[in-house]
């Protein structure tokens, strides 16, 4: 009943008028987005926005599968490695950021397109997001230290005690939601529930066209073994130990990205390459699978505004030119309306 109601409000929202269209190319890691959005780019006078919160960062460019320097000068990419490494860029920062991208993209006429795997970036243009006031810099600092320190369960526990509504529904080794709940409940004196629910932020008036790609779990298995296995050939393992040298801290955004901590054992000589690289696959399948789990439980646009893919989308897909000519077609059918 939930789902019927918010599919009718999408739907009586983006039937009013003046409002630009934007497309989402939505999906788990590896399914193909970025070559589908790029592809889509090209055909419809489109600007690609990023929507993966690793490839905000400037470092790592290989091990976070951020677009070539060639793909990027095919057409116009957004919020892309514009982060330092020792940076935070949380869902409200990029929010604001991609709203403004959006705004640059459609005055100049140009299709907006919205290119990642990080749902909740989707879910606080669509539907808003919480105005959680920043943590203080200090008590920030003590959560990292306890995250490093391997004390992660001193926060838990005066969640618990404090603010149990904010962490009923967390696993107490999520190092990096415990942190983030912990912090704001010590700064500001109100856990994360209290702010979810009283100080909310409205979703932005565009209208979004979703293509979402769903390829079958074994083949993108597959896909992530053959890419991390690309990726130290094209010298993941020197990026990676480069990384390093900077001394990040460990609870540091990029140094959970896919693969970086397999690869940072290895390189400590704490793993061979090929155990790395097989760790690192069974994690991002996990990930993949809370992905899938996140995006089907999850309400972007109606669903006559959303077009569902079940293959993985590169240049030796079967049927390529059908499949994204009637993708093509899919979105012309709105925004030449």
């Amino acid at each position: 009943m939930v789902d019927t109601v918010l599919k009718l409000h999408l739907l009586k929202r983006n039937l009013e008028n003046d409002k630009p269209w934007s497309v989402i190319v939505a999906g788990p890691t590896c399914s193909g987005k970025s070559f589908l959005a790029l592809n889509l780019a090209q055909k419809l006078n489109g600007s690609i926005i990023n929507a993966d919160a690793m490839q905000c960062y400037k470092d790592l460019r290989i091990i976070t599968a951020r677009p070539s320097l060639e793909d990027e000068k095919l057409v116009s990419h957004h919020l892309y490695g514009i982060l330092s490494w020792n940076e935070i860029g949380n869902v409200r920062w990029w929010r604001e950021q991609a709203i403004q991208e959006l705004e640059k993209i459609c005055d100049k006429n140009r299709l907006p397109i919205l290119c990642g795997g990080t749902g909740m970036y989707f879910h606080s243009l669509i539907h808003g997001i919480a105005m959680i006031p920043e943590p203080d810099p200090q008590i920030r600092e003590k959560a990292r230290q306890c995250v490093n320190e391997n004390q992660l369960h001193l926060l838990y526990d005066e969640l618990l005690k404090e603010d149990p509504e904010s962490v009923e529904h967390l696993n107490e080794t999520d190092s990096q939601r415990i942190a983030r709940a912990w912090e704001v409940w010590k700064s500001s004196g109100k856990g994360l529930k209290y702010w979810q629910k009283n100080a909310h932020q409205p979703g932005i008036k565009y209208n979004f066209i979703v293509i979402h790609l769903a390829p079958d779990r074994l083949v993108l298995q597959k896909a992530v073994a053959n890419r991390f296995e690309l990726m130290v050939r094209q010298g993941a393992l020197e990026e990676v130990a480069s990384y390093l040298d900077k001394k990040p801290s460990l609870s540091a955004p990029l140094s959970r990205a896919h693969g970086v901590p397999e690869f940072i054992d290895y390189l400590k000589g704490q793993s061979s390459l090929s155990e790395a690289i097989g760790q690192a696959v069974k994690n991002t399948q996990r990930y993949i699978k809370r992905q899938e789990t996140w995006f089907s439980h999850r309400i972007l646009a109606p669903d006559s505004q959303v077009f569902i893919i079940n293959t993985r989308i590169d240049k030796s897909t079967q049927f390529l030119q059908r499949i994204t000519d009637r993708i093509e077609l899919f979105i012309k059918s709105f925004i030449d309306g």
